[in-house]
């Protein structure tokens, strides 16, 4: 009896009562039952007392661990007809729908994933990365703030791959509150479609700026009827520079490939030179920037590629107003035009064809820039997520971090202040 009472205070799971505890050699087994009389379904709610009947073999969930023993809870469980779902076993108000795992065990799995590492949670935990997928979605779901979407007047739409092949997602952010509110598999129209669709019209048309990269996509969707009409589209300064160190790239590939007919030799000593001339120069190391003297002393296609990449990287270093910043963009549109090479030609028409909205980006002072620091996180969950088979799970860990969600570890709840 007394074994019992200790074993009802340690699990502290609400609505249980323990009936008995089997001792094993590497776990104890703690048999319970449920104190209410009425049977609910797990998925809409629907109680009634009437049962249809009784599982043969009782249901058994992962709690915390005991020590170095694995403890488990132990129930069996009738099943009910419900109007909606048909036949189905009974919830339980310690576990989630389908879960094998208490509730207190899954939130501390859902802590753990947005501040350890792959290795540190399956080790601690002794369960593996997939399983660790699964709770962190049910997770997600349960805890994600539902008001997220509320007082959504700036945002900030952004992709980012979770996977080789071209596996992006789709996130949503709060720049107000510097949070991701809304997240989905996939880059294109049809997936901000589904964000709005869940906004709604009349949310959406209080949004008034959305930043994004220049992927017409993106645009065609917040341009939708009962989409965000009267929004500005603030092209995003930081996408912008990008695409000129991806056309600063397609330059040196090409001169590496004419010199690599010439000279192999050569060829291979310049491949070398590559992140010399792709990161910033302040953040050169001395080798590199003994490198980048070398190239701009020999100059040619490939140094005026960098100083064109570098002019653009100035002129939205954000100390210039938005009429000095549309006099520079266009002159560097005209030198990039004229320089002679195709992909800064190439850039130059797709900065004017976008010129108001990244103009608008400076004037407002809306873009995924300003919340670098939020974009540094997706990217370190997004290599933690890579051992994940599902995009569902790395939109879970993405959301677990930097989303709307309120980590409670078991032992806060149980002796928080308000019980």
């Amino acid at each position: 009896m007394r074994v019992t009472a200790a074993f009802s205070r340690l699990l502290a799971l609400p609505g249980v009562w323990v009936r008995g505890v089997d001792f094993q050699d590497d776990r104890v087994v703690v048999d319970v039952v449920l104190r209410r009389r009425r049977l609910i379904c797990p998925q809409c709610g629907y109680s009634t007392p009437s049962r249809r009947d009784t599982r043969p073999d009782a249901s058994t969930w992962r709690h915390l661990d005991l020590g170095v023993w694995r403890l488990e809870v132990r129930a069996p469980l009738a099943r009910l007809t419900c109007p909606t779902h048909g036949v189905i076993t009974e919830a339980v108000p310690f576990a989630r729908y389908r879960s094998e795992f208490t509730k207190d065990f899954e939130d501390l799995v859902g802590y753990l994933a947005t501040t350890a590492d792959k290795t540190t949670i399956t080790r601690l935990v002794r369960i593996d990365w997939d399983t660790v997928g699964r709770i962190i979605t049910r997770v997600m779901d349960d805890h994600l703030d539902p008001a997220r979407l509320e007082q959504l007047f700036e945002m900030g739409v952004d992709e980012v791959s979770w996977r080789k092949r071209h596996k992006y997602i789709t996130i949503v952010t709060n720049h107000q509150r510097n949070q991701a509110v809304w997240a989905a598999e996939g880059r294109d129209t049809k997936t901000l479609d589904g964000f709005f669709d869940e906004l709604g019209p009349e949310r959406a048309e209080a949004i008034t700026a959305v930043s994004m990269d220049m992927s017409a996509g993106y645009a065609k969707s917040v341009r939708k009827e009962g989409h965000a009409t009267k929004a500005i589209i603030c092209y995003d300064p930081f996408h912008v520079v990008a695409l000129a160190t991806k056309a600063l790239d397609t330059v040196r590939r090409s001169v590496w490939q004419d010199m690599r007919r010439l000279d192999e030799t050569a060829a291979k000593r310049f491949k070398g030179a590559r992140w010399c001339l792709l990161k910033n120069p302040e953040n050169l190391d001395d080798d590199q920037a003994a490198t980048l003297r070398r190239l701009r002393r020999k100059g040619g296609e490939l140094w005026r590629a960098y100083s064109l990449k570098e002019a653009l990287r100035a002129i939205f270093a954000g100390d210039l107003e938005e009429d000095e910043v549309a006099y520079m963009l266009d002159r560097f549109c005209s030198r990039a035009s004229r320089s002679g090479l195709k992909p800064f030609v190439t850039l130059a028409k797709t900065i004017r064809k976008h010129r108001s909205g990244i103009l608008a980006a400076v004037r407002l002072g809306v873009n995924n820039a300003r919340h670098e620091s939020l974009n540094r996180r997706v990217r370190m969950v997004i290599n933690r997520a890579y051992g994940f088979h599902s995009a569902k799970a790395a939109i879970a860990l993405i959301m677990l971090t930097v989303g709307p969600v309120t980590h409670v570890l078991p032992h806060e709840r149980i002796f928080s202040p308000d019980g």
